[in-house]
């Protein structure tokens, strides 16, 4: 297909895909098993920098297979549009924690019984990520100017999320909420982990149910921005494809990493606000200069860090006047 081919063989695929099976099966069994517990800062800590290591540990591998049979060049070439992609993907996954916390505050559920449903919604995630990544290279093989689509789309996203990052969501004004309660039988309580109970011998679905639902399209909200924001960066499917489960497959730990101090990093929604107006201006540019790779990942991440320290020392001086009074 042109526009999307991949030095990426069969071979190649199917282990990548083998591999994302593997650490799904061993992550049903991290973060605390088949037991409901409160999975602790340490604990995701360490999973976190496990998911990163694997990342990373994957662009050295790609970069040295690379180098010894295609070249230098191409190698880093490639490198740099995997660490591109991962960061991006990883940095817009952080937008995905603010909404899974505002469901999870919304319909209370106890920190013991998060970690099933975060599960169930990283591994419908990937699917959803692996059809739109496909539909997406199809889209450009066969129509080269949506690349102009899409870099539109993400400046008319990025400048809303400018506009509306500061204000709180409202999920029982949620239109879709609603139609899922009007059209479901919901219990009043949960029953655990499971996502369906009887009750008078009549089943029921718990309220866990609708969390996880809410939390699936959500991703599905979240990737019609980050898969465009991705084909900037590069069309190869081998590398659009594994940076964004490497990023998906970290989620679940980032989000207990972050659950309790997500507050602390507001001006993040700035940053990734900027990130995808750099992102779209990037696509609509493109026909009349090229952004190298690292110039874009050194952009990418100079924006997060910045948003990042920024938070850190605002939110710091907060506490202190909090202290103070």
């Amino acid at each position: 297909m042109n526009g999307v081919e991949s030095f990426a063989s069969l071979p190649m695929w199917i282990g990548f895909i083998v591999f994302v099976l593997g650490m799904l099966a061993v992550d049903m069994f991290a973060l605390g098993g088949r037991n409901a517990h409160r999975v602790s800062p340490k604990e995701a800590l360490g999973w976190s920098v496990v998911w990163v290591s694997l990342a990373f540990l994957f662009a050295g591998l790609m970069w040295w297979y690379l180098d010894a049979n295609v070249g230098r060049e191409f190698a880093n070439q490639k490198g740099a549009e995997f660490l591109s992609g991962y960061l991006i993907e990883k940095a817009l996954s952080v937008d995905n924690i603010f909404v899974f916390l505002m469901i999870f505050s919304y319909f209370a559920v106890p920190a013991e019984m998060q970690r099933r449903v975060l599960l169930y919604g990283v591994i419908g995630a990937i699917v959803m990520r692996a059809v739109m990544i496909l539909l997406g290279a199809w889209m450009i093989a066969q129509f080269s100017w949506i690349l102009y689509v899409f870099g539109a789309f993400l400046v008319f996203t990025g400048v809303k999320m400018l506009i509306f990052a500061d204000k709180e969501a409202d999920l029982g004004d949620n239109p879709l909420l609603r139609w899922l309660r009007g059209h479901m039988k919901i219990s009043d309580n949960y029953d655990g982990e499971n996502f369906t109970t009887r009750i008078n011998g009549v089943r029921y679905f718990t309220p866990l149910m609708l969390v996880l639902l809410l939390i699936e399209i959500s991703d599905v909200i979240f990737a019609v921005d980050s898969i465009p924001a991705i084909f900037a960066i590069t069309k190869d499917p081998f590398i659009v494809f594994t940076s964004n489960m490497f990023a998906i497959m970290g989620l679940r730990a980032l989000y207990f990493l972050l659950a309790d101090s997500a507050e602390r990093f507001h001006l993040l929604k700035y940053g990734l606000a900027l990130v995808l107006l750099f992102v779209g201006f990037k696509m609509l540019a493109s026909y009349w200069f090229h952004v190298p790779v690292l110039v874009s990942l050194s952009i990418v991440g100079a924006i997060l860090v910045i948003s990042i320290i920024a938070s850190l020392v605002l939110t710091k001086g907060k506490e202190k006047e909090t202290t103070a009074g």
